[in-house]
C-alpha cells in the first residue's frame, strides 16, 4: 500500500511535469498544497468521479485556481473523464486542461477561477445553496441536502478585498459547512509576503466569526486529519485550517521560492526534485499501486447509491417536495411561469401608466416571484431604492433560513461572486441590486458569469444622468457600454413597464448565461402597442412606430427613457412631412442574434439616416448608425443639478434630435420642408 507521502507526490510529479511540457504554468502551488489535497480528497470529500453533478456531492473550489495541476491531477486520479493525454494538453488550444481552471469544459470543476478571491466568494453561495435548501427540503429523518463546501485558497486570495467581503457575509450567516484551507507558504509572484501582507489573518477571520485552526503543519497528513474533522464538527460556524506550507515542496533548488510560483522548474531542478521526492519513474507514469489508491469511483458509486436510498425513501415520503426538489435542481421552470408574466406584461399594456422601470421591475417580482419558488432575490444595501424585494417577501438571518431575500450588505462584488455560487449549486434563479454605476465594482464576477453561462440577473438601477444631483459620481456613463461588450452578457434598458416584464421574462428564461436589468429611477412614459408589436419585444428591437405612406426616410433607434424623446422628435418630423421610423432596441444582443430577414426589416441597409438616442457612452452605437449617422449620447460626465436640468444641459432635447437629423441627412438628399 503506497504512503501518503507517495500519493501527494503523483500530484506533485504530474504538476511539475505538465508545467515543463507546457513551457508555462505554476507548479510551486501544487506541489505546496499536495498533501493538503491528498487528505482531503482521499479522507473526506464525498464526490463521484463517474457522476460529477451528482447533487449531494461536496463542493471543491480550488480559488487560488493558478495552481489548476493541483486541480487536474486530482481529478485524473481520483477517475473522472480526465486522460493523462489531457493532463499532457496542459495549456494547449481545445484543451480540458486551460491555464485557469474553467466550469463545463473539464468535469469536476465546480467553478471557473483565477481571478483571486472570486473562488471563495463564490464558494460562500455554494454553502449558502446548501444551507437554504437544506432548510426548504429536509425532512425529520430525511437529510437530503447534506454536504460541504471546501475551498484552498493562497495569500493571493486573502489580499484581494473581494475576500474581505465574502468572508464577513460567511461569518455574519453562520455557514457552518464551509471550509477553507489558507495556504500559508508565505510567497507571492514579488517574494517573500512579509514586506506587504502583514496583517494577523486568524484574528481577522474570527473577527468575521470564523472557527479559526491555526497552526496546522499543511505536510503533515494526521495534522491535516485532525484538523478537518475539527472543522466539520463546527456546525454553527465557516472554518479556516491555516496550513503552513512550502511553495513547490520538495524540489532542492526553488522551494521557499518566488522562482517556482509562475514558470517551470526546469529539467534539470526536476530530475533534482525527483530524487528528493523519491520518485523514479519517468514523467506521466503513475505506478498501477498509487492509481488503485487513489480511484475514487467504486466509493463514489457507494455513496451516490446510498444517497439514491435515502432520497427513494423521501420521494416515498413526500413525492411533491421530492419531484420539486429535482425540478429545481435540473433548472427546469415550473409551469405556468411565461403564462403569469405574459398577463401581467397584458394588463400593464392595457393600464398605460407612467411609472420607474425600478418601479415596474419590482412589480413584475411580486407576480414572478410567487410563482417561481427558485427565485432568490437581494440586494447590495440598496433594497428600497432599486425595488429588490417583492410584497411578502421575507430576509434569511443565521438563525432562520427560510426566507428567499439576501441582504448582501455594502458588498457590490461579494454579492455577484455569492450569486455565481448560488447558481453553479442549483436549486436557484439568484438576482442581486444596485446601482448601475456600480456594476464597476462587479465587473469581474459579471464577467466570469457569462464565461461560465450562469443564469444570473443583475439589477441596475439609476441607469443614467438622470440620477441628477448626486453627480457625475454616481451617474454611469460608460457602464452601459462595458455591460454590452462582455460575451454572452445580455442586457435590457427598457423603455416602459411593458418592456422592463418583457425584459424579466427573457432573462428568466435563459439558461445560458446572465443578464443585466438596466432601470430608471425617473418615470417612463407608458408606450401604445398593438398585440404584434407586443410581441415583437421579445426580438430585442423593434418598430415601434413608423410614418405611413412608404419605407421610412429617417430611422431613430433609442433605448429607456430615450425612446419617449425619439417619439416626440418623430411627431416634430411628421409635422414636417418627413418619413420617419422609431426602433426601440432595450436589448441590442437579442437583436443581432435575430436572423438577417428580422434586422433588415427592422434597420434596412437602404435607409442611411440614422441617429441614436442614448443617455450613455455614444460610440458603442456607431455600429447600428454607420458612418454616415449621428449619436446624442455622452461623450463626457454627467453634471451635479437636478435630473432634468442636466439632461437638457447635454443636448437630449427634440431640437438637439432633429439638429442631428439635419446633420445626418445632408448625406441623404435630404432636404428640408415647410
Amino acid at each position: 500500500m503506497p504512503t501518503r507521502k507517495e500519493l501527494a507526490n503523483a500530484i506533485r510529479v504530474l504538476s511539475m511535469d505538465a508545467v515543463e511540457k507546457a513551457k508555462s504554468g505554476h507548479p510551486g502551488a501544487p506541489m505546496g498544497m499536495a498533501d493538503m489535497a491528498e487528505v482531503l480528497w482521499n479522507d473526506f470529500l464525498k464526490h463521484n468521479p463517474e457522476n460529477p453533478q451528482w447533487h449531494d456531492r461536496d463542493r471543491f473550489v480550488l480559488s487560488n485556481g493558478h495552481a489548476s495541476m493541483l486541480l487536474y491531477s486530482l481529478l485524473h486520479l481520483s477517475g473522472y473523464a480526465l486522460s493523462m493525454e489531457d493532463i499532457k494538453a496542459f495549456r494547449q488550444l481545445h484543451s480540458k486542461t486551460p491555464g485557469h481552471p474553467e466550469h463545463g469544459l473539464t468535469p469536476g470543476v465546480e467553478t471557473t477561477t483565477g481571478p483571486l478571491g472570486q473562488g471563495v466568494a463564490t464558494a460562500v453561495g455554494m454553502a449558502l445553496a446548501e444551507r437554504m435548501l437544506a432548510e426548504e427540503f429536509n425532512r425529520e429523518g430525511h437529510d437530503i441536502v447534506d454536504h460541504h463546501t471546501y475551498v484552498f485558497m493562497g495569500d493571493g486570495c486573502m489580499m484581494e478585498g473581494l475576500s474581505h467581503e465574502a468572508a464577513s457575509l460567511a461569518g455574519t450567516l453562520g455557514l457552518g459547512k464551509l471550509i477553507a484551507f489558507w495556504d500559508d507558504n508565505g510567497i507571492s509572484i514579488d517574494g517573500p509576503v512579509k514586506g506587504w501582507f502583514a496583517d494577523d489573518t486568524p484574528a481577522r477571520f474570527k473577527a468575521y466569526g470564523w472557527q479559526v485552526i491555526t497552526e496546522v503543519d499543511g505536510h503533515d497528513a494526521a495534522a491535516l486529519k485532525k484538523a478537518i474533522a475539527k472543522a466539520r464538527k463546527e456546525s454553527a460556524k465557516p472554518s479556516l485550517i491555516c496550513c503552513r506550507t512550502t511553495i513547490a515542496f520538495g524540489s532542492p533548488g526553488k522551494a521557499g521560492s518566488e522562482k517556482s510560483h509562475g514558470a517551470p522548474l526546469g529539467e534539470e531542478e526536476i530530475r533534482a526534485t525527483r530524487k528528493v521526492l523519491g520518485w523514479n519513474h519517468p514523467p506521466f507514469e503513475i505506478p498501477l499501486d498509487i492509481r488503485n489508491a487513489w480511484d475514487a469511483r467504486k466509493k463514489g458509486r457507494s455513496a451516490e447509491k446510498r444517497w439514491n436510498e435515502r432520497f427513494a425513501a423521501y420521494a416515498a415520503a413526500y413525492p411533491e417536495a421530492a419531484a420539486e426538489f429535482l425540478r429545481r435542481m435540473k433548472g427546469d421552470l415550473p409551469e405556468g411561469w411565461d403564462t403569469v408574466l405574459g398577463e401581467h406584461m397584458a394588463a400593464l399594456q392595457k393600464a398605460g401608466e407612467a411609472k420607474a422601470s425600478r418601479i415596474s421591475s419590482k412589480e413584475v417580482l411580486d407576480v414572478a416571484a410567487p410563482a417561481i419558488p427558485e427565485l432568490l432575490g437581494g440586494s447590495a444595501d440598496l433594497t428600497g431604492s432599486v425595488g429588490t424585494l417583492w410584497k411578502g417577501a421575507k430576509t434569511i438571518t443565521r438563525e432562520d433560513f427560510s426566507g428567499r431575500y439576501i441582504s448582501y450588505g455594502v458588498r457590490e462584488f461579494g454579492m455577484s461572486c455569492v450569486m455565481n455560487g448560488l447558481a453553479l449549486h442549483g436549486g436557484f434563479i439568484p438576482y442581486g441590486g444596485t446601482f448601475l454605476v456600480f456594476a464597476d465594482y462587479a465587473k469581474n464576477a459579471l464577467r466570469l458569469s457569462s464565461l461560465m453561462r450562469q443564469r444570473v440577473i443583475y439589477v441596475y438601477t439609476h441607469d443614467s444622468i438622470m440620477v441628477g444631483e448626486d453627480g457625475p459620481t454616481h451617474q454611469p456613463v460608460e457602464q452601459l457600454a462595458m455591460l454590452r461588450l462582455i460575451p454572452n452578457m445580455q442586457v435590457w434598458r427598457p423603455c416602459d413597464a411593458v418592456e422592463t416584464a418583457a425584459a424579466w421574462k427573457a432573462a428568466l428564461g435563459r439558461k445560458n448565461g446572465p443578464s443585466c436589468l438596466v432601470l430608471s429611477r425617473q418615470n417612463l412614459p407608458a408606450v401604445q402597442r398593438d398585440a404584434k408589436t407586443l410581441a415583437n419585444i421579445a426580438r430585442g428591437g423593434y418598430v415601434l412606430k413608423e410614418s405611413k405612406g412608404g419605407a421610412p426616410e429617417i430611422i431613430l433607434i433609442a433605448t429607456g427613457s430615450e425612446v419617449s424623446l425619439a417619439l416626440a422628435a418623430f411627431e416634430a418630423l411628421e409635422k414636417k412631412g418627413r418619413r420617419a421610423r422609431v426602433v426601440s432596441m432595450p436589448s441590442a444582443e437579442l437583436f443581432d442574434a435575430q436572423d438577417r430577414d428580422w434586422r433588415e426589416s427592422v434597420l434596412p441597409h437602404g435607409v442611411r439616416a440614422r441617429v441614436a438616442i442614448e443617455a450613455a457612452a455614444e460610440d458603442w452605437w456607431k455600429k447600428y448608425v454607420g458612418l454616415d449617422g449621428r449619436v446624442v449620447g455622452m461623450h463626457s460626465f454627467g453634471e451635479s443639478a437636478p435630473g432634468s436640468a442636466v439632461y437638457e444641459y447635454f443636448g437630449f432635447t427634440v431640437d438637439k434630435i432633429l439638429e442631428e437629423v439635419k446633420t445626418v441627412c445632408l448625406h441623404c438628399d435630404y432636404k428640408e420642408q415647410s
